[in-house]
């Protein structure tokens, strides 16, 4: 088992900054990639960022690009995501997950990330 940590989220303005971090501990040598999904009120769960274990192939929704940035501290077995220039419609739950090269095994238990106008 793979057990995922997220912390970071709160309420901020629009055009403001948050940096999310998903902390992984367990069975991580099974890891192949990290991501970050997020799940709004009334809306499916989306894909936002992911990142390859060892820390490149960083790609990103449309939505999100230029504005997150996922990374990884290889030392500490976490991964980040820094979110600039945040519009109300990224509020959402995010969640961070990690599993192998097809699929998301693991999940984390979500924070609320809240942007107001």
């Amino acid at each position: 088992q793979v057990q995922l940590v997220e912390s970071g989220g709160g309420l901020v303005q629009a055009g403001g900054s948050l940096r999310l971090s998903c902390a992984a501990s367990g069975r991580t040598f099974s890891v192949v990639r990290m991501g970050w999904f997020r799940q709004a009120p009334g809306k499916e769960r989306e894909f936002v960022a992911r990142i390859w274990w060892n820390g490149s192939n960083a790609y990103y929704a449309d939505s999100v690009k230029g504005r997150f940035t996922i990374s990884r501290d290889n030392a500490k077995n976490t991964v980040y995501l820094q979110m600039n220039s945040l519009k109300p419609e990224d509020t959402a739950v995010y969640y961070c997950s990690a599993g192998g090269p097809d699929n998301y095994n693991y999940w984390g238990q979500g924070t609320q990330v809240t942007v107001s106008s």
